[in-house]
């Protein structure tokens, strides 16, 4: 794997974010889950793959994860400016565009507020949390964590040692908004969205495909935490995401 040296830029308030580009060709931009870093891509073997096909990768770590700063408080949908952000900040004409669980919801946000990548993947995301999830599950958890009264449970350990700081991933989750079914029919990029079959809780996914303008679904092996690892994700995400006529089956719309 070539090296990932940490760059930055700044986004549209000032705030420093983080990116590691690797590789030289088509560009395409990867953004992580929650509670993730663009490392996460790695970790799954995607860069990997991406890089051997020839792709320049571009891997950010979204506001209030990795190096990236973590303020404490930001502007709703800041997740998608930044993201714009970045594109301006490389210059970049041409690109891909895909993420995974929170990165997907983001990408979607992009591409409302006009980014239009060749083509955007979107895995591990449905149609209900697209619409109007803000994280109500992580809430009671990250709370208790940035009051210091965390119970002993295997995540809030995790989040403990991972180092992340619950008061800026609240922030983040508060930034979330919904994206409406017409701005969903609205978006003429061409998109794939991906779910592991047993993703039980975004089963929406065929949903979110059938409302986007120009979508097709797919099924992979997996849950949510482990289809992207799986080598049919990572088929199925370079397939897509490169130049030219994609041979990515459909199992829905």
């Amino acid at each position: 794997m070539p090296s990932q040296h940490v760059s930055t830029f700044a986004a549209p308030d000032g705030t420093v974010l983080a990116y590691r580009d690797v590789g030289a060709g088509h560009p395409v931009i990867l953004l992580h889950g929650f509670v993730a870093t663009g490392a996460m891509w790695s970790d799954a073997g995607i860069t990997d793959r991406f890089v051997q096909q020839g792709f320049r990768v571009i891997l950010p770590d979204l506001r209030g994860h990795g190096a990236s700063a973590r303020p404490h408080a930001a502007p709703a949908d800041v997740l998608a400016a930044d993201g714009l952000a970045l594109i301006d900040a490389l210059g970049l004409e041409t690109y891909a565009l895909g993420g995974y669980s929170l990165g997907a919801r983001v990408a979607v946000r992009m591409l409302v507020r006009g980014a239009r990548p060749t083509r955007a993947l979107l895995g591990g995301q449905g149609m209900e949390q697209v619409r109007g999830s803000r994280g109500d599950r992580y809430r009671p958890m990250l709370t208790a964590l940035a009051e210091g009264r965390a119970g002993d449970d295997g995540a809030a350990e995790w989040l403990r040692r991972s180092g992340n700081d619950p008061r800026a991933l609240l922030a983040v989750l508060d930034t979330l908004v919904p994206t409406t079914p017409s701005e969903l029919g609205a978006v003429p990029t061409e998109s794939l969205v991906v779910l592991g079959a047993g993703d039980e809780r975004r089963a929406s996914g065929p949903a979110l495909a059938q409302s986007l303008g120009d979508a097709r679904y797919i099924e992979v092996p997996g849950d949510h935490a482990g289809a992207l690892a799986t080598p049919e994700f990572g088929e199925v995400a370079v397939d897509f995401l490169s130049p030219g006529p994609s041979s990515s089956g459909s199992d829905g719309a």
